[in-house]
């Protein structure tokens, strides 16, 4: 597995539906569950200890034996989830999703602490929804909104299954925020909600083309890179590449030019805030709370929900996927709102906002690559014309590290530096 990084990290982070016959033992009745639109079926009518025992050897409990099967077909999804709940004990709680787990082809980042869970992993379709099926069965996550997408094979190297002392990355660390008091944390609003809004405030921005008006905020508070391949109309650009520098609302000083929220009036202003799927406004919107702003909501289910429900209306280009797949477009998340919206590719990307990160020109394709300089790694969009003129590399000084992976075709992602040096190596013995 390639390395993925934005270039303010000091270290490389390491990234990485269908219906099924069953075994003529097991008669088990076939419902939709959760929030997606894949069928699955239920193993609740069985054994009542299955769920719970699933991950013994006996080879009579038919229903493990069907979730544990090869699949038949390679329909793979990528799922994300998270939950903020008091887990007394979350080293064994960590034990027995390992447990569970065991046997099963997922692959991906499942953090479990304190405060919470939260997950993003891939694999077989009725694999990745028997992990949900059975978490869900334990009262503190039984309504967790579950988001999915598809994906060609798995999205991430390997499973890491851990405790993790901060779910989400940010300086300083949330051990400290009270994240388990709801009324901390911004309100959630529909994707329903959340376009009716956006609509109504656009219509009373439109003389002035600004994201600001007397009584709203558009706040995304993404990585600057997000941002760059795909965002809600009338958002800025995040003040910082990475989330966790981001200072919204914290400035020293009032009137800092990048800080949208230092002149507001923090009673009557409404916040509108809005990651990929929450977890990242849930824990912000802690910290403003903490700093007096008392309107602040957030996109339920973040943006692959709202892509989901109600299409890209006010959505500009692709939206960015912290796994192998680096970005998707909102067509993969729901085609026939598309559809039914009269919305095609033409019509969302007519915005000419992505550009090159070398000559500053149009970029057609909305997906990052990494510098192929290994100890840059500068997470960059990129032209075609520049991609083949420096190599891969995000600069001319680039272009003579001595540390150099190949120019990568198409949407291929980098592989671990001595996967390029054993190749080199080989050649030269030929």
């Amino acid at each position: 597995m390639g390395s993925w990084s934005a270039h303010c990290l000091s270290t490389p982070l390491s990234l990485s539906p269908g219906h099924y016959s069953l075994p003529k033992a097991a008669t088990i009745p076939h419902y939709c569950c959760f929030h997606y639109s894949f069928p699955i079926r239920s193993r609740k009518s069985h054994f009542a200890v299955s769920t719970r025992c699933c991950a013994s050897e006996s080879k009579s409990d038919t229903v493990d034996e069907f979730w544990r099967a090869e699949p038949e077909i390679d329909d793979f999804v990528v799922v994300n989830f998270y939950r903020f709940v008091f887990i007394k004990d979350p080293q064994h709680e960590v034990a027995k999703h390992n447990t569970f787990l065991k046997g099963l082809d997922i692959h991906g980042r499942i953090y479990i602490n304190e405060q919470g869970i939260n997950a993003q992993y891939s694999g077989p379709s009725k694999h990745a929804f028997a992990y949900v099926e059975w978490l869900k069965e334990d009262a503190i996550f039984s309504d967790i909104l579950v988001q999915t997408s598809p994906s060609n094979g798995h999205a991430f190297p390997k499973l890491k299954l851990r405790y993790k002392p901060s779910l989400v990355q940010l300086e300083g660390g949330i051990s400290h925020l009270p994240l388990l008091n709801p009324s901390m944390r911004a309100t959630a609003i529909s994707p329903s909600e959340w376009r009716k809004r956006l609509e109504a405030a656009n219509n009373n921005d439109t003389a002035s083309n600004t994201n600001t008006s007397s009584n709203y905020i558009l706040l995304d508070v993404r990585n600057g890179y997000e941002w760059d391949i795909g965002h809600f109309h009338g958002a800025q650009r995040p003040d910082v590449d990475c989330f966790r520098s981001t200072s919204f609302g914290r400035s020293p000083t009032e009137g800092v030019a990048s800080d949208q929220l230092s002149q507001v009036d923090k009673e009557k202003t409404d916040i509108l805030m809005y990651c990929t799927g929450g977890i990242r406004c849930d824990v912000y919107s802690t910290i403003l709370r903490q700093q007096g702003f008392q309107n602040l909501y957030t996109l339920e289910g973040g943006v692959s929900h709202y892509l989901k429900t109600e299409g890209p209306v006010k959505w500009i280009g692709n939206l960015f996927t912290f796994d192998s797949r680096l970005s998707l477009p909102p067509s993969a998340y729901n085609r026939e709102t598309m559809t039914e919206s009269g919305l095609t590719r033409q019509a969302f990307n007519s915005d000419k906002f992505a550009k090159c990160y070398v000559c500053s020109s149009q970029v057609s394709e909305l997906r990052h690559r990494n510098c192929a300089n290994l100890d840059c790694n500068l997470l960059f969009l990129c032209c075609a014309d520049c991609v083949m003129d420096l190599s891969g590399c995000c600069c001319y000084s680039c272009t003579t590290a001595p540390r150099r992976r190949p120019v990568l075709p198409g949407f291929q992602r980098y592989r671990k530096w001595h996967v390029y040096r054993d190749q080199e190596i080989e050649a030269r013995a030929q």
